[in-house]
């Protein structure tokens, strides 16, 4: 992507060597999301090479992401994304247009590479589900996860409910959610929201080490364990074997011609 779209957009966006680091910047709304930063996020996923391994999503200045830009909401305003530009629309235009929007979140789930959350500050909201739709999640002492829709009359519908529940189960996803409070970083670990939490200053330094260790290993073993243990949840135990017995037999290939035979 160009330099201008992606400044706009409030992206700032690296690839060096396996790693692809996307930093949400527009620190001084402590980088609410727009449309226009959904697109963006979306048409990096496309351009991602197979050569990224790991994707690394954070955010610049205080906070990780406020969530959704207020803006979209004020009935004063009509602009693109907007609710009263929406509301003037088909439901099925709305349908589509949300679709668009959740393409921004659901190219972090791609067997290619491993996605990684950086998370520190405020992750509400869409700023929450963007980090839920990352692999892991690694936070500062500072985080603050919270589901802020239902108390804006909202839904989450940024992909985030399928991940949450699986990070955390169906009761206390449902009382995340329908109560809107705030998660810290103790309970997010607690509960399966977080790999793990670190003191602010040693938070690039642990996800750096992540990095390391998540390409480390060959990159075909890496992308197909994902692939196995993205559905697995979803598959009976007999296509899961069938699909490890498929997967692994890839993996002898691959090493029978490395070794050159």
């Amino acid at each position: 992507m160009d330099p201008k779209t992606l400044e706009d957009a409030g992206l700032q966006y690296d690839v060096t060597g396996p790693v692809a680091t996307i930093t949400l910047h527009r620190p001084e709304v402590r980088n609410a999301q727009t449309p226009a930063m959904w697109h963006a996020l979306a048409a990096i996923g496309d351009e991602l090479s197979d050569d990224v391994r790991v994707v690394v999503l954070k955010g610049a200045g205080a906070a990780f992401s406020a969530g959704l830009d207020r803006s979209m909401l004020d009935p004063s305003t009509a602009g693109e994304g907007s609710v009263v530009a929406l509301m003037g629309k088909s439901d099925e235009e709305v349908s589509a247009a949300i679709d668009g929007y959740q393409r921004g979140f659901t190219f972090l789930r791609d067997p290619r590479f491993v996605s990684i959350a950086q998370v520190h500050g405020y992750a509400i909201g869409a700023g929450f589900q963007l980090a839920l739709s990352c692999d892991l999640r690694v936070v500062a002492d500072d985080v603050q996860f919270c589901m802020k829709e239902s108390a804006l009359g909202l839904v989450p519908d940024l992909t985030g409910t399928k991940p949450l529940v699986e990070s955390v189960g169906y009761a206390r996803a449902l009382e995340i959610c329908a109560t809107a409070r705030m998660i810290g970083a103790e309970e997010s670990v607690d509960i399966g929201l977080a790999l793990a939490a670190v003191p602010a200053a040693e938070l690039e330094a642990t996800v750096a080490d992540l990095v390391a260790a998540l390409t480390a290993p060959m990159a075909g073993a890496v992308r197909e364990t994902k692939a196995l243990l993205l559905s697995a949840a979803d598959r009976s135990l007999e296509d899961q074997r069938r699909l490890e017995r498929e997967a692994q037999t890839r993996r002898f290939r691959e090493l029978v011609a490395l070794m050159g035979h």
